[in-house]
């Protein structure tokens, strides 16, 4: 009997331990397969557009050389500070130097001063053909008035009329070749001085200097090095004050603003978060990224910054205080959620950011909802 009630025993403990592992295994296979569950929250919520950039030197340019040449010096180094005018880089220019002395001898050969001999040979001309004039207008008169008292003849009265105006015709011509040789030394003179002033930007040309006041980040040529009008010869840009170049896809860029909050982040700042604004917005998209460029100033920026240092911005397009939320995780679909394990509520869903979503209705904050399954 004993045995028999140790048999019993043994039975019934192993029944109640099958059911005790069959009750674990359905309880693990409920957890493994289940659905997590969370409540929705009144909080803040932004909705953002994200976009990768890079920094920039606010007036960032590259300078490019006007002429072709060979660089005779570089007067200035990487990280130096210059001012608007300042000498950059000087090209050879011997054919230009020829050129201006050139232009300056013949600034001195057309000089009114220098022809003042021609204009004084000139007046010369002008003085003896009035004398002469003069004179054969008294002889003129006088024939005439011994012609009238019939002394002499018709052809000695004749030749002093016509002595007369040959005289007037020459004192005449005397004082239009006065006016055209001052006239033709009036311009040649100051042609030459404007060639002198082309001659002088010409030979300027072959001086590259800085555009605005900022810093030299990068000489891109070496003395000696050729330069040519197509390829830039340095990279210039402010000193001191940055900004943020974006790329914004196409389909994002109908909401983006002037004025609206940025948050910026950067692998120079791991963990750190800036805050910047939408200054511009460039109207022509790249046609080959199918992006528009959009610029943003620092509100808040790193303590040391350089030029080209990539960025992964957020462009706030609107902010909502108080939002019933919920982890864009337990959306089925866009407009679902399932509010138990084997039902789906439909919802009205606002603002998305990437880990949230805004409950416009359909929920409560004393609502369940359950995360789906993959």
């Amino acid at each position: 009997m004993p045995g028999n009630e140790t048999g019993a025993g043994i039975c019934h403990k192993r029944k109640l331990k099958s059911l005790l592992f069959i009750f674990a295994l359905v309880i693990a296979l409920s957890c493994k397969s289940g659905f997590e569950k969370t409540s929705p929250k009144i909080e803040t919520i932004s909705e953002s557009v994200y976009a990768s950039g890079v920094v920039k030197s606010k007036d960032q340019y590259q300078v490019y050389s006007t002429v072709n040449g060979l660089i005779l010096d570089i007067l200035v180094h990487e990280g130096d500070q210059v001012r608007k005018g300042d000498t950059l880089i000087r090209v050879r220019n011997e054919p230009s130097k020829l050129n201006t002395d050139n232009a300056k001898l013949a600034v001195d050969n057309a000089d009114l001063y220098a022809n003042s001999d021609k204009t004084s040979e000139a007046k010369v001309t002008i003085d003896f053909a009035r004398s002469k004039m003069k004179n054969d207008s008294l002889l003129l008169e006088r024939q005439r008035n011994l012609w009238s008292q019939k002394i002499g003849s018709l052809n000695d009265f004749e030749q002093r009329q016509l002595a007369y105006n040959n005289s007037l015709t020459n004192y005449k011509l005397a004082q239009l070749r006065y006016s055209e040789l001052n006239r033709q030394l009036v311009f040649a003179s100051r042609q030459s001085k404007t060639n002198l002033k082309i001659n002088n930007a010409l030979e300027g040309d072959y001086i590259i200097k800085s555009e605005t006041n900022g810093r030299v980040y990068k000489i891109l040529k070496e003395k000696g090095e050729l330069v040519n009008t197509q390829n830039p010869v340095a990279i210039m840009g402010d000193a001191s004050d940055f900004l943020i170049e974006m790329k914004v896809d196409e389909y994002d860029i109908a909401r983006i603003r002037e004025g609206q909050k940025v948050l910026i982040t950067m692998d120079s700042y791991r963990g750190q978060v800036f805050e910047g604004r939408v200054e511009d917005i460039e109207p022509l998209m790249n046609e080959q990224t199918r992006s528009f460029t959009v610029k943003a100033l620092f509100v808040t920026k790193p303590p040391v910054i350089y030029p080209n240092l990539s960025v992964e911005t957020n462009i706030v397009i609107q902010t909502k205080v108080k939002a019933l939320t919920i982890p864009r995780a337990y959306l089925v679909g866009d407009s679902m959620v399932r509010t138990s394990k084997s039902s789906l509520k439909k919802v009205v869903i606002g603002l998305k950011d990437y880990q949230k979503a805004e409950i416009k209705s359909g929920l409560t904050v004393d609502d369940v909802i359950y995360k789906p399954t993959p």
